[in-house]
């Protein structure tokens, strides 16, 4: 029994210390500033002031292809009106020039929610637990050398879905990145109809990845605190 423990213990052990190396650095990198995304990607800074130039290129040229339509230089197609495309063309230049701070401002309405989300401290029945500190609580708690192995088997269990939440949430900060960089391209897409369904696919995608991004992390704090309240429950404080 004594090889047994010693096994069971060992890993746990590798469990705890992994999960808090992974929790911890992730957890960190969690937010709504785009700060960190910048330090690891250096490149992005660079390329949107490319893509920004890229995207005044494209509603100027838009705008030019639709003028030579109402011309009748390009048959067969439908023109928009010349007064409606101007409107529409110099709307896009501005969205298009200022697009930088209308992504900040979208992020700026996140980062109170999100913010109270991961500093809110939940009380459970002996006090604020960590998720590897219950763990490390439930692989420790139980004699019987049996019940101690089942209990790492569940423990790892919990550990790979709570690691794949940390990753999936990792992966939003990365998308919010993306598309917040490289959002000059797809405003332009709507400075003309016929190109108008890719900015309004942009603006769903940006809104459902901040949401995601907020909703991320509420289940953190939810998986963490109830296995840490499920441990002190079953195991004592």
């Amino acid at each position: 029994m004594g090889i047994l423990d010693s096994i069971v213990q060992w890993f746990a052990d590798q469990i705890t210390d992994g999960m808090d190396l992974i929790s911890s650095s992730v957890l960190d990198a969690l937010g709504t500033d785009l700060s960190l995304f910048v330090r690891y990607f250096p490149g992005a800074e660079t390329m949107y002031t490319v893509f920004l130039s890229m995207g005044i290129a494209l509603v100027i040229l838009g705008m030019a292809f639709q003028l030579l339509r109402n011309f009748g230089v390009i048959a067969g197609l439908k023109a928009e009106e010349p007064a409606k495309l101007a409107f529409r063309g110099t709307l896009f230049l501005f969205l298009v020039w200022n697009s930088g701070a209308i992504t900040q401002m979208a992020l700026r309405l996140i980062t109170p929610v999100y913010r109270q989300i991961l500093d809110t401290e939940i009380e459970n029945a002996a006090g604020e637990v960590s998720f590897v500190k219950a763990i490390g609580r439930a692989l420790y708690g139980v004699a019987n050398p049996t019940v101690t192995a089942i209990t790492l088997v569940l423990a790892v269990v919990l550990a790979w879905n709570y690691l794949k939440l940390l990753v999936e949430a990792a992966e939003r900060y990365i998308v919010v990145g993306v598309l917040v960089y490289t959002a000059p391209l797809a405003i332009a897409c709507g400075s003309t109809e016929s190109t108008s369904n890719i900015f309004s696919s942009w603006c769903r995608m940006l809104a459902g990845q901040l949401l995601l991004l907020v909703m991320n992390a509420w289940c953190l704090k939810l998986f963490a605190v109830m296995v840490a309240r499920l441990a002190v429950g079953s195991f004592g404080a």
